[in-house]
């Protein structure tokens, strides 16, 4: 048994807590705020077992124009957002190729195939059972040509991975979804994916269940992490092991251990609206680049990737979500005065950062889910937890890749 430090407290440190804890260590998670309120706060709610390719750079020419010229709404960007982070957006742009982007996803799928089994026996031990569904979500398609894209994608996510989706016309979905009113040509239920109405809540249940079972959390710095004789120290928090993950803070921290992991990171945002009736499962409207999900404090409109050094006080990309939801539902005034924003951490090669820090002894490191941490951080929390007991780490995922 080891006396462990686990830095952050989101979704994916607690669940590194609770692996850590189940094999018999003794674990404190070291959180300079409160549990679940950064990256893992901000997601759409979605515990997502379909999402078997890691999203890709869009990259037809089409798409490349409509993005340089500021139109399009699934990526923005500023000059200075884009240039700080140019050499890591160019290499993510490389592996968005065919060939790199199928590589990352025979990882990629293995990992989130397996997303809710390892959600499960958690979210029955922290009694979250009441912020959960289990009947997935709907993806509209408004057009012909999304229709026959959709069509294509289910057989192929089935014939390779063993996804099933129903694939719906207009008037099935509005069967389903009452509250859309307008017409659309048909949309795809992924059912086997998993909801969850306050995603902040459910990590912080965990962290409730992390400290039932025997596990400290503390308030601290991590930015303070230093060598303690053998060990790890922060403040006066002690611990054999140290485990990084901090999400998009992580590299800045790994850069002073030798270690330079790049990092695209993609800024999004949400803003929940009042709803008198809102939808039974959340809508996907990938063609306006906006996911909407009902929430405990209303309907929560995130939007896609953004590459700025700072918030906007008024995004584009939200406006332009708030726009489509009204055509699809009738919604009330924003809850919120301002959105919520943060930042999304994306590894260049699309796959997270897990294993042992080179040169470090015991010292490890776990982030870089990009768009996933909410859905992975149980299922790749076994694997460092494994990794840390002396068992096998998974090669394609260790840190000593960026290690030149």
């Amino acid at each position: 048994m080891a006396e462990i430090l686990v830095l952050g407290a989101g979704m994916v440190g607690v669940t590194t807590g609770l692996a850590l804890q189940a094999r018999g260590h003794q674990v404190t998670i070291v959180e300079r705020g409160v549990p679940g309120r950064e990256t893992s706060y901000g997601n759409a709610g979605l515990i997502q077992t379909e999402a078997v390719e890691p999203y890709a750079m869009p990259l037809a020419p089409g798409a490349l124009i409509q993005i340089a010229l500021g139109r399009g709404y699934d990526v923005k960007w500023n000059v200075g957002g884009l240039l700080s982070q140019l050499n890591a957006v160019w290499t993510y742009a490389l592996n968005s190729l065919p060939a790199g982007h199928r590589r990352a996803t025979l990882t990629w799928g293995k990992l989130i195939r397996q997303s809710t089994d390892r959600h499960a026996p958690l979210v029955a031990a922290a009694g979250a059972d009441n912020i959960i569904r289990r009947d997935g979500y709907i993806e509209v398609h408004r057009t012909a040509a999304r229709m026959e894209k959709a069509r294509v994608t289910a057989k192929r996510f089935m014939d390779e991975f063993g996804v099933e989706a129903k694939l719906m016309d207009g008037r099935a979905l509005r069967a389903l979804e009452p509250a859309i009113k307008i017409e659309v040509e048909g949309a795809t239920h992924w059912a086997d994916t998993w909801t969850c109405s306050d995603p902040g809540g459910l990590v912080a249940a965990y962290a409730a269940l992390f400290e039932r079972q025997g596990g400290r959390i503390v308030n601290a710095d991590a930015g303070d992490l230093h060598r303690a004789g053998n060990g790890w120290q922060v403040d006066e928090h002690t611990g054999e092991h140290a485990v990084v993950a901090l999400g998009p803070w992580s590299p800045m921290l790994l850069q002073r251990f030798g270690l330079t992991v790049p990092m695209v990171f993609k800024r999004g945002y949400h803003r929940h609206y009042h709803m008198e009736t809102p939808p039974n499962h959340p809508i996907a409207d990938f063609g306006n680049s906006v996911v909407l999900s009902p929430m405990r404090r209303g309907l929560r409109i995130a939007t896609a990737a953004e590459l700025t050094s700072h918030p906007r006080l008024t995004p584009p990309q939200l406006k332009h979500g708030e726009k489509a939801a009204r055509e699809l539902f009738d919604i009330g005034a924003p809850v919120e005065a301002e959105p919520w924003t943060g930042r999304r951490p994306c590894i260049p090669d699309m796959l997270p950062v897990i294993g042992r820090v080179p040169d470090q002894p015991n010292l490890w490191a776990h982030f870089g889910h990009g768009h996933q941490g909410f859905t992975l951080g149980p299922v790749t929390a076994e694997i460092i937890a494994d990794e840390i007991d002396g068992k096998q780490g998974w090669a394609e995922l260790q840190p000593a890749r960026f290690k030149r």
